[in-house]
């Protein structure tokens, strides 16, 4: 039994950086055990958590702000490795008695570093070579505190990395954990492996094994229900259980009418057919678009289907007899964004995951994925024997199709919208791109537009169609998708599609924008 999978683990203080979670992922792909906690976290807490090493994440604002984030100073003075990254390094500098000053010119973007010192962080770097890095910062380091010396100098950055190997305290000016710094991912590994001493201890079989024995532990003879829609982290989160419980765990599956063609059926046949699990359909699709007529507002559309969900659920598990506990695929993204690094997160949207069960039930929660990225769900998957079409499933939307729908949500409109998106991802396969891209599907618009069809004028809608790369959806870009898989996806929707004469393509990347349209 790997009761060593938490034994090694590294603290990641979040400044506010748009990659800090980049950060985590790139630890977690070298093996290693990570978390991410606001950087105002308490000497008391960091104790607790025993890092191996900490990592002073970077940030929007200069250490000279009004508001600047700060962490407690006693951080560099615990013994433990920290290194310190864009801001976190010119943290570091200020607290230990160093100076920051504002740059000549602001640095983002590639630049080109030269390595002075090739031990410790640079183990592995040629001195006669210069390296590629991301920069992004309008600050530099004009001083070093007394015992740091430079590690490697750029054009703008006299001191791009710094470091006092006595007390493994380390900074560096760009960011490692982008793929715009080619060589990031091995001055992450010296630090983890050369500086921290860490085991490549973190796998997803051993979490697997670890999570089964665990969950049989804590539910004991109780009975579970988990809710599943289909998706990745439901699924997983159920075959994770049904391997560790087996008959105490009973599926609930709400059909609320806003899946995708055949999404139901689908859902039924994987639950029964293959894993022979207790599971329960329950066909709520006409008591949801009930309580979504007349609805157009995006966050008031997400309000009512969590509500109803919770009303379905909970009359449903109700008819099953007592549960202690309710089973959920929470993801580790989904804890991070509960606190943000100023303290609770500003409301982007509702969350997916239905808060209000544990509390109306009485239910203790059970999230089996809490500590898991997107990609390790994905490897658990795999170790569990999912089938590939499974675990690369695209992530759906908790509200469905119903936040896919510009405007109010209609019988007719999801037919419009499925028949659509059924051809989008029939293209998307076809054209083997299904596992290439993070999310592909088609959006309905509240517009509607003029065309020419058999020589007659037709006054119809418009499907926007999305398709985005990401590694985590906390950023996306759009996919430059050939233009004849278009052309194939715009002819065949406007030929077969009732209702549309328009398709046009979403080149927005998040942020600004979001990936979902609602």
């Amino acid at each position: 039994m790997p009761d060593d999978l938490y034994a090694e683990k590294i603290l990641i203080l979040d400044f506010g950086s748009q990659y800090t979670q980049l950060i985590a992922r790139r630890i977690r792909e070298a093996q290693v055990y990570c978390e991410i906690h606001p950087f105002n976290m308490g000497l008391k807490g960091i104790r607790a958590f025993a890092p191996r090493g900490i990592i002073l994440s970077g940030g929007p604002a200069s250490i000279y702000d009004k508001d600047a984030p700060v962490a407690d100073r006693e951080v560099l003075h615990l013994g433990v490795p920290v290194l310190g990254i864009c801001y976190g390094m010119q943290y570091i500098a200020h607290v230990l008695g160093g100076e920051v000053e504002k740059a000549d010119q602001r640095e983002y973007g590639s630049a080109l570093i030269k390595v002075v010192d090739s031990s410790d962080l640079f183990s592995g770097f040629d001195r006669s070579k210069e390296e590629m890095a991301w920069m992004s910062h309008a600050d530099r380091i004009r001083r070093m505190p007394e015992g740091f010396s430079a590690l490697a100098s750029s054009k703008n950055s006299p001191v791009a990395a710094m470091a006092d190997a006595s007390r493994r305290i380390f900074g560096v000016q760009f960011h490692p954990e982008v793929a715009h710094t080619p060589r990031g991912t091995r001055i992450l590994k010296n630090f983890l492996f050369k500086v921290c001493g860490c085991k490549p201890l973190w796998t997803m079989s051993s979490f697997v094994e670890r999570t089964i024995k665990d969950l049989k532990e804590r539910v004991g003879k109780e009975r579970v229900i988990c809710g599943i829609s289909g998706g990745v982290d439901s699924t997983i989160t159920a075959v994770l259980l049904h391997k560790a419980v087996g008959g105490q765990l009973s599926c609930i599956f709400v059909d609320n009418g806003l899946l995708r063609q055949g999404e139901a059926e689908e859902v039924m046949e994987l639950f029964k057919g293959l894993y022979h699990m207790d599971v329960h359909q329950v066909d709520a699709s006409q008591h949801f678009l009930n309580h979504l007529k007349g609805v157009t507002d995006p966050e008031e559309k997400r309000k009512v289907i969590g509500r109803e969900f919770i009303s379905v659920f909970e009359k449903k598990a109700r008819e099953l007899g007592k549960a202690k506990f309710l089973a959920q695929g929470t993801l580790y993204p989904d804890v991070i964004e509960s606190v943000s690094f100023r303290g609770p997160s500003a409301t982007i949207k509702s969350h997916h995951n239905v808060g209000g069960l544990p509390e109306v039930m009485n239910l203790e929660l059970i999230e089996p994925l809490r500590e898991l990225f997107k990609d390790e769900v994905r490897l658990v998957g795999a170790e569990l024997g999912l089938s590939r079409e499974i675990v690369m499933r695209q992530p759906f939307p908790g509200p469905g199709l119903a936040v896919r729908i510009l405007g109010e949500v209609t019988r007719q409109r999801l037919e419009i919208l499925r028949a659509a998106d059924s051809i989008l991802l029939e293209e998307v396969r076809r054209a083997e791109l299904y596992e290439k891209v993070w999310q592909s599907f088609a959006v309905l618009l509240p517009v509607k537009t003029v065309g020419v069809m058999g020589d007659e004028r037709t006054y119809e809608n418009v499907i926007a169609l999305r398709i985005v790369d990401s590694l985590d959806a906390m950023t996306a870009d759009w996919t430059r998708v050939p233009y004849e898989v278009l052309e194939r996806i715009s002819n065949r929707i406007i030929n077969n599609v009732r209702g549309v004469n328009r398709v046009v393509y979403d080149i927005s990347s998040k942020p600004p924008s979001t990936i979902e349209w609602e």
